[in-house]
């Protein structure tokens, strides 16, 4: 074979495969693009004081203080995607059955930043139980994009709803009943009209006493960064109220 016809050859050989060219960012993982996640999430935050009223043997119940980020602020329950149902996406069976038995430390730890573990330990005290274990194991799993990207989202969100005017309802009203009609019109107020009817209100009884303990927000679209709440909020799907009032809790036992 003369060199001319196996160059040819050769370049024919490449073409067919494919192989003159070089792999996409996306097939060897140094993709600059966000990966895709769910399109719909729920964001859950929690009004710590409340919660540890109904699981005070918490270990995050333990030592509250009127220092601590959760005593005047949401903190991270969890960002659950999909409908209900979307759960344990490609998770073995011993973790998916440990997770169910409540067997929380026994499941493996996400695989986080530095950066991203300490502040998920200020912001989401159920780490103290591991809570991020949970969350990703059940939810996260289904998010797309992997543990970092996953709680780095939740941490946003969280983030831009605590520097919201809905925050300061909460922390201005400690002690005193919230309606729910309330916090939906500073939702509003915050972050648009209608976003408000996008959220849900969860509260618990403690003893005679009825205590907002969470908020749930129905978010749809792609989270970005930072993410657009507001934008979020008004592309989701509407919501019942639930709880139709409550109080807001002080830190420490009652």
């Amino acid at each position: 074979m003369s060199l001319m016809r196996a160059v040819l050859f050769a370049a024919l050989a490449l073409a067919l495969c494919g192989c003159d060219q070089p792999p996409s960012e996306a097939a060897s993982g140094n993709t600059a693009e966000r990966p895709q996640t769910s399109t719909f999430n729920v964001l859950a935050v929690s009004w710590q004081p409340a919660f540890c009223e109904t699981a005070p043997g918490k270990p995050e119940c333990q030592n509250q203080n009127p220092d601590r980020f959760e005593a005047d602020h949401f903190a991270l329950h969890g960002l659950w995607p999909g409908e209900r149902g979307t759960e344990y996406c490609g998770v073995n069976e011993a973790n998916e059955t440990a997770d169910r038995r409540g067997q929380w430390d026994r499941l493996p730890a996400p695989s986080l930043t530095t950066a991203t573990a300490r502040e998920l330990e200020t912001v989401m005290p159920g780490t103290r139980s591991a809570l991020e274990r949970h969350e990703w194991i059940k939810h996260g799993t289904c998010y797309g994009g992997g543990a970092e990207l996953y709680f780095a989202d939740s941490l946003a969100l969280l983030a831009a709803l605590n520097e919201s005017g809905v925050r300061d309802l909460f922390a201005g009203s400690i002690g005193s009943t919230l309606q729910a009609d309330d916090i939906r019109a500073a939702f509003d107020a915050a972050f648009g009209d209608g976003t408000g009817d996008r959220v849900t209100v969860e509260c618990e009884d403690d003893g005679d006493r009825r205590l907002v303990v969470e908020l749930r927000l129905a978010l749809t679209g792609s989270i970005g960064a930072p993410p657009a709440l507001g934008a979020l909020l008004r592309a989701g799907p509407t919501r019942s109220r639930g709880c139709p009032q409550g109080i807001v809790d002080a830190v420490g036992l009652q």
